[in-house]
């Protein structure tokens, strides 16, 4: 996550940086840090924000498994976290799952493919656009 994304997704979930650090039990130097650029966005922090961004989505309308959306195999899903868990609306929170056929381990190799994935888009309210930027 860009600076210029994390700035984006604090103002569309209407919280200022005070607000955003208490929310995400870190530091007001911290936020400020992302949004100069001076720091990385860590993974952990970069999961909360898309997170929390995707849950004031009110407009949200029931979106389909991830397995359903790819058309996964039975094969394929079978062996998915995501599926073990039942958790194909949230695919892209979680490790490990098998997406364009192989399985994603680490969080940049990962977030990598679902910034692309209409999983995750959908769940966007329309101003945060993020995946553009990369």
């Amino acid at each position: 996550m860009t600076s210029k994304e994390f700035t984006v997704v604090r103002k569309t979930i209407g919280k200022t940086q005070k607000q955003i650090a208490r929310l995400l039990g870190i530091s007001i130097k911290a936020v400020h840090s992302y949004e100069q650029g001076w720091r990385s966005v860590p993974d952990h922090i970069e999961k909360q924000m898309l997170l929390l961004a995707t849950s004031i989505n009110t407009t949200e309308k029931r979106i389909k498994d991830c397995w359903t959306i790819n058309r996964c195999p039975n094969s394929r899903k079978t062996k998915c976290p995501a599926w073990e868990f039942k958790r194909g609306n949230i695919c892209w929170l979680i490790n490990g799952t098998i997406c364009k056929g192989k399985p994603l381990g680490t969080w940049k190799e990962k977030i990598r493919i679902c910034r692309s994935c209409k999983v995750l888009t959908s769940r966007l309210p329309p101003q945060i656009n993020l995946f553009e930027t990369t």
